[in-house]
């Protein structure tokens, strides 16, 4: 019986062993040769239309409520952060209640063909040096 514990712990300790051999992620200390290839990045979608899609659902970037007037809008840029593309979009608005509030910028993150997100722009964004067309 003795013999028979001793050879599955010997198997278990051979098979853990083996275990650890293999080829080590892309970021591993190991050397090339050992490293599992890196991921190819997804490739890139074609630039989309933000004029047509601002055109067709100006409520994504802003409300109804808000009565946007002279939009404009920049080139679309892909995005840094992930996959899709980032473009920034600029209106005259108004507040609930109808007192001007002055041009509001917003950056849009577009993925799929879809406005995705949007963010209020700050001051050190680079919104600023973007030119924009009026939609």
């Amino acid at each position: 019986m003795r013999r028979i514990g001793f050879h599955i712990a010997l198997m278990a300790g051979a098979a853990l062993t083996l275990a650890g051999c293999g080829f080590g992620d892309v970021r591993s200390p190991l050397p090339e040769f050992m490293r599992a290839k890196a991921p190819e990045p997804p490739a890139l979608e074609p630039a989309p239309d933000v004029k047509r899609m601002l055109k067709e659902k100006l409520d994504a970037v802003f409300t109804a409520a808000s009565q946007p007037t002279h939009v404009r809008v920049s080139e679309p840029r892909p995005n840094l952060r992930g996959p899709g593309w980032t473009a920034c979009v600029k209106a005259e608005v108004v507040s609930v209640t109808g007192k001007p509030l002055g041009t509001q910028t917003y950056r849009v993150e577009i993925s799929g063909g879809v406005i995705a997100d949007r963010q209020k722009v700050e001051a050190e964004d680079t919104c600023t040096a973007e030119n924009y067309e009026p939609v």
